[in-house]
């Protein structure tokens, strides 16, 4: 999800909730500590140089019970990062810790902001000597065409 979407969202929400993929709510009392620019420069296993960037997220689940984050107050924070930070309109990246700090890519189920989880992916495989996915087929459902070599062909 890109930060457009999280300020449009924003705009139109009664509250700022957050869900784990497994139904597991982030608790309502939760703090946005902060909103940045992350920037990844790195060479993937082909040798290609590569950058990316990301709009980071840190949630925390503080002991303040009465705290509750309100979308507008979410939205001065994310307008005011853009501006200080320079930040662009990229996708977000949210950093939340349940048993250590995972990061997570970002969905609206149009009532809660969804923690996805991220996935490894090899960007050069095609230079990474991994082999590709073998068709799976199940011979039943090969058609077998007359060889004149079967029994009854008229080959021999």
């Amino acid at each position: 999800m890109k930060l457009s979407e999280v300020k449009n969202i924003l705009k139109s929400v009664e509250a700022v909730n957050f869900i784990l993929k497994d139904g597991t709510m982030v608790p309502e009392h939760f703090h946005v500590t902060e909103v940045g620019l992350i920037t990844k420069n790195f060479i993937d296993c082909g040798g290609t140089v590569r950058k990316e960037n990301v709009v980071n997220f840190q949630l925390w689940d503080a002991n303040d019970f009465e705290h509750r984050l309100k979308p507008q107050k979410l939205l001065n924070i994310i307008e005011l990062s853009e501006t200080v930070l320079e930040i662009e309109d990229f996708e977000i990246e949210v950093e939340y810790q349940a048993q250590t700090i995972g990061k997570y890519d970002l969905d609206f189920d149009g009532k809660n902001f969804v923690l996805l989880n991220k996935k490894t992916a090899c960007l050069a495989e095609d230079q990474c000597g991994i082999p590709a996915e073998k068709q799976k087929v199940r011979l039943s459902d090969i058609k077998i065409e007359q060889s004149c070599c079967t029994p009854g062909g008229s080959c021999c």
